[in-house]
C-alpha cells in the first residue's frame, strides 16, 4: 500500500461492524441466541434485484450471500453465509476458514471516500450497492489484509433499509 501523504479519515469514529463468515447461518444465530440471548436477528439474501451494482475486483458480477444483523451492545455484528459466485467470502474460506472476515466502518459519501482509498494506493476487492428501500447503501471491501492484518469494508448505510426475509426468534 502506498499513500499520498494524507491520511485516511475512516476509522476517527470508530468500528461500527464485526463480521464473521459461518458455514450454517441459522445454526450460529441460535447458538448466539441460546447462548448469551443476543436477539433480535434480522435476515437477508443480497443478490439481485435486492443488489443493483455488484463488483469483485473491479468487474461486475453476480454473487449471493445470506446475511444476519443484530447488535452487540452498541457494535454491529454481521454473520454471513456466501451462497454463490466469486467474493470476498469465498476467498477467506480458502484461505482461512469461518471466523472474522472484516471489520466495518461508517462513511457519509462512499464516491468521495473511494476516491480517497484510490488516492491512498488501496484497491477495492468487492463493493455491492442498492439494498436500501430507496435504492441507497453502498458497501465497498478494501484490500488491506496484508498491510494491516484485517480486511476493512466502507458502509455507506441507506437511509432506510428493506424489511428483514425473516427474524429470529419469530416476532410473537
Amino acid at each position: 500500500m502506498k499513500g499520498n501523504g494524507t491520511p485516511l479519515p475512516f476509522l476517527r469514529n470508530g468500528v461500527a461492524q464485526i463480521a464473521f463468515v459461518v458455514k450454517d447461518i441459522d445454526r450460529v444465530v441460535e447458538n448466539y441466541y441460546h447462548t448469551f440471548g443476543i436477539a433480535p436477528w434480522h435476515f437477508y439474501t443480497y443478490q439481485a434485484p435486492l443488489l443493483k451494482m455488484m463488483r469483485y475486483h473491479g468487474e461486475e458480477r453476480a454473487y449471493s450471500m445470506h446475511i444476519a444483523l443484530t447488535y452487540f451492545g452498541p457494535t454491529r455484528i454481521e454473520l454471513i453465509e456466501h451462497l454463490s459466485g466469486d467474493t470476498v467470502y469465498q476467498d477467506f474460506i480458502r484461505t482461512h476458514g469461518y471466523g472474522v472476515q472484516h471489520l466495518g466502518v461508517l462513511v457519509e459519501n462512499m464516491q468521495e471516500a473511494l476516491v480517497q482509498v484510490r488516492r491512498a494506493g488501496i484497491a477495492v476487492l468487492m463493493e455491492g450497492a442498492g439494498f436500501g428501500k430507496n435504492g441507497d447503501g453502498h458497501y465497498a471491501y478494501l484490500d488491506t489484509e496484508d498491510a494491516l492484518g484485517v480486511v476493512y469494508e466502507l458502509i455507506q448505510r441507506p437511509s432506510d433499509r428493506v424489511p428483514p426475509e425473516k427474524v429470529y426468534p419469530s416476532p410473537q
